[in-house]
């Protein structure tokens, strides 16, 4: 029997021991195992208080249990829903017996999900909008993907194919009409509006979407200087705890330590580097290369320096640079001046200096108050944003632009035209994981849990 074929279960709650573990089963045999060990189907979708028993008549838990008929279910095939108390031998016993019914096995990760998509249940934006649900640590990312599962790209992205197809149509039906005289020219004419609009509506969301798709990694923040200069101090008083070790001693932070933050919804990554300096101990050496290259590749560098150093940007990105000439950061940089309270100091503003203590907390409000009016910018409008992946942007982009080249073609060449309108479509059905997108498939659902 093929995989696809067999019934899947797994737990789809937390890790036991937990107070409520609840286990699902999809496929043909759900009913089988639901009888199996509850003796009978409850009423669909009605939940049942019952006492489930192995395949020996041993009693396994007191539990509820929920019945959900095929096709009206999440994964558009049969399921059954254990309600177990969650300890580790209780779900044992339960596997055990569910195992020992024919054709099943346990579940893949992401495999209830990836079934409800190649049943209908969802499209791939809407897929791909549960899993970053799922994986969601602040509201903001909560509310996007929230929006993106309720179908505001899918829903959008049909609509478009259904207008390019009749639009192609006209534009096909042209060309065997040739002979017609004005026949082609009739047909032509409303062609052209709708992949004009269609165009322009699709440039626009593109246009409109800012860094929308990177509110799921966040922004990369690396706090960079020369040893000594209070960097970790610093990502310290952002985290509001003690995840870096604080010393006199120069080198002693020779990894790149990483923190996550919330800051007014968006996910910022902090990162304390080692200090930047030339030294003999191969250690620390590795501490400084991994810390140039994380300040190369990092959206936002905060380079600190003591309250009353000269120090120009220009200098700044020589330090970091790779001693074998790799680019320098292309993210935005400021000088942050520390230990203000042993007198200097620097100015205020995104775009100039700060003075801080990073001791005794000193101007910090203000860094992080920048800090979220600089990922304000950077993400861009995030409400309604519709584009949540480089995948999503590089099919519309795709889209849009045969789009663009159909209306070039469309007076002095139909059947190139024809073409491609029939790639923006192609474009769109992958987005909506329609056609051919089985390459991709494989590398979206391994990413979720297993139980989803």
């Amino acid at each position: 029997m093929h995989p696809r074929d067999q019934t899947i279960f797994a737990l789809s709650s937390g890790r036991a021991p937990s107070a409520i573990a609840v286990v699902r089963v999809s496929g043909a045999q759900a009913g089988l195992a639901l009888t199996t060990l509850a003796g009978r189907l409850p009423a669909p979708r009605q939940a049942s208080r019952r006492l489930l028993r192995d395949g020996a008549g041993q009693p396994i838990d007191d539990a509820v249990v929920l019945w959900f008929p095929g096709p009206a279910s999440a994964t558009g095939e049969d399921i059954a829903e254990f309600h177990v108390h969650g300890g580790r031998a209780v779900l044992a016993a339960l596997f055990a017996t569910i195992s020992d019914i024919p054709n099943t096995r346990t579940a893949e990760p992401g495999e209830f999900t990836r079934r409800a998509f190649e049943n209908g249940k969802l499209d791939l934006t809407e897929a791909e909008g549960l899993d970053d649900l799922i994986h969601a640590d602040t509201d903001r990312q909560r509310r996007q993907a929230l929006r993106q599962l309720q179908g505001l790209l899918g829903d959008r992205a049909r609509d478009w194919r259904e207008r390019i197809i009749e639009a192609s149509a006209l534009i096909e039906a042209g060309i065997d009409f040739s002979d017609e005289g004005d026949v082609p020219a009739e047909l032509r004419a409303p062609a052209v509006k709708a992949i004009k609009a269609l165009h322009d509506e699709i440039a626009k969301v593109l246009a409109a979407q800012g860094h929308s798709e990177r509110l799921r990694d966040g922004l990369v923040v690396a706090i960079a200087g020369e040893p000594n200069v209070g960097k970790s101090t610093l990502i310290n008083q952002l985290a509001r705890r003690e995840v870096a070790i604080v010393s006199p001693h120069a080198g002693t932070t020779r990894d790149v330590i990483e923190v996550q933050l919330d800051l007014d919804g968006y996910p910022v990554t902090v990162i304390d580097t080692a200090g930047i300096r030339e030294t003999d101990d191969p250690i620390e050496q590795e501490g400084v290369r991994r810390a140039r290259a994380r300040a190369e590749d990092a959206d936002l560098v905060l380079w600190l320096v003591e309250g009353g150093q000269a120090l120009d940007l220009d200098t700044m990105r020589s330090r970091w640079t790779s001693a074998d000439g790799g680019a320098s950061s292309s993210g935005s940089v400021w000088i942050v001046r520390n230990k203000i309270d042993l007198g200097g100091g620097g100015g205020a503003g995104p775009s100039a200096e700060f003075g801080i203590s990073a001791s005794r907390g000193d101007g910090i409000p203000e860094l992080v108050d920048a800090l979220v009016r600089f990922a304000s910018e950077f993400f861009g409008t995030t409400e309604g944003a519709m584009v949540t992946r480089t995948r999503q942007r590089d099919l519309l982009s795709r889209a849009s632009d045969s789009l663009r080249r159909s209306l070039d073609l469309v007076e002095d060449g139909e059947e190139l035209a024809a073409e491609e309108l029939r790639a923006a479509a192609y474009a769109l059905g992958r987005l909506l994981g329609r056609v051919d997108v089985e390459d991709v498939l494989g590398a979206i659902f391994q990413k979720f849990c297993i139980g989803k």
